[in-house]
């Protein structure tokens, strides 16, 4: 099985500490400075990303996928960076859109915001970005509050924006439960750990501790994680996304190796009223990938190459403008 899907679907380089002084990038119309946000279990360290000359501006709040995923879109589990989310942090704040960027708890800057394994919950991640979106939501400099959530961040994100976000953009988000989608990613194991992996899921998506662990899964299944695994379980991207009342983009590539068009599809499905774009050649870094799969793998820690062009004037026009433009999938 290839270790790269499975571990980013399965559970949960990075920018050094904080800036030292406004950070004026040359040739840019953006300014960046550190910001903060504070919890019962430490600070969290993000990036606050401006144009230049404006008063006021939207606010995009970008969440990063699963596993240790920094607020630049990088991982650890892989040599070398790919910048995406910083990347698109900058193309917004050159079209004059403001956004934050930050590293989960637990992740890089923020690891000591991070609670013990065993009393971790996939709310917490939640209740993170509602507190971000209640920082700021007040702030003045800010005409609105936009939600992008990208892979894991899409179901983190759609939650937290009920209510709450004036807009919500979904980004290689999956379109089904993650027990579900694990079970997918366990097809190519043998019978024997399918048909146990499938019980201990259906008994987790239940609310239940398993107690009897199969040795050859206990990472998956372990007891300290399996609570995290029960909170995470019970929600459904098809169900939250139906929530929102608010303007919705849903944004895919059909080169990605780890989410497929066809979740993008099911959010769709589940919230009619959205814009679907699907970029052609994105794979789930938002870069253009037109080679192998192997090629497609070695963008994930090639900086060189820029995110998306379509990815980023898509999701401008919708900050901007929030209009259902150019969406083949409308009728």
């Amino acid at each position: 099985m290839n270790k790269l899907i499975l571990s980013t679907i399965i559970f949960f380089i990075l920018i050094s500490g904080a800036f030292a002084q406004i950070n004026i990038k040359k040739d840019s119309n953006y300014i960046e400075t550190p910001v903060t946000l504070e919890t019962k279990t430490g600070t969290i360290y993000g990036t606050l990303t401006m144009p230049i000359q404006t008063k006021s501006s939207p606010l995009v709040i970008i969440i990063a996928g699963s596993g240790p995923t920094d607020r630049d879109g990088n991982t650890i589990m892989i040599k070398g960076k790919n910048n995406s989310l910083k990347y698109l942090a900058n193309e917004l704040g050159n079209a004059g859109i403001s956004s934050i960027r930050y590293d989960k708890r637990g992740i890089a800057e923020s690891k000591l915001a991070m609670k013990s394994e065993a009393d971790l919950r996939f709310d917490d991640y939640v209740n993170d970005v509602i507190d971000w979106i209640n920082k700021f939501k007040k702030d003045k400099r800010f005409s609105e509050i936009i939600i992008a959530g990208h892979s894991e961040g899409s179901l983190i994100g759609m939650i937290a924006a009920n209510g709450l976000a004036d807009k919500y953009i979904s980004i290689s988000g999956a379109g089904e439960k993650a027990g579900t989608l694990i079970k997918k990613q366990l097809q190519t194991q043998s019978l024997e750990i399918q048909d146990y992996s499938n019980h201990a899921i259906d008994s987790i998506e239940a609310g239940f501790i398993v107690k009897k662990i199969n040795p050859l899964m206990y990472s998956l299944f372990r007891p300290s994680v399996q609570p995290y695994l029960i909170s995470w379980f019970k929600y459904n991207p098809q169900t939250e996304i139906k929530k929102l009342k608010i303007p919705v983009l849903i944004l895919q590539g059909d080169n990605d190796i780890q989410v497929s068009t066809e979740d993008a599809q099911l959010l769709y499905k589940a919230q009619p009223e959205a814009t679907l774009t699907v970029v052609t050649n994105m794979n789930h870094v938002l870069k253009i990938v037109e080679g192998d799969k192997s090629q497609n793998i070695k963008s994930y820690s090639d900086a060189s190459l820029p995110i998306a062009d379509e990815l980023v004037r898509v999701i401008v026009e919708f900050v901007l403008y929030g209009l259902d433009i150019f969406n083949p999938y409308k009728g």
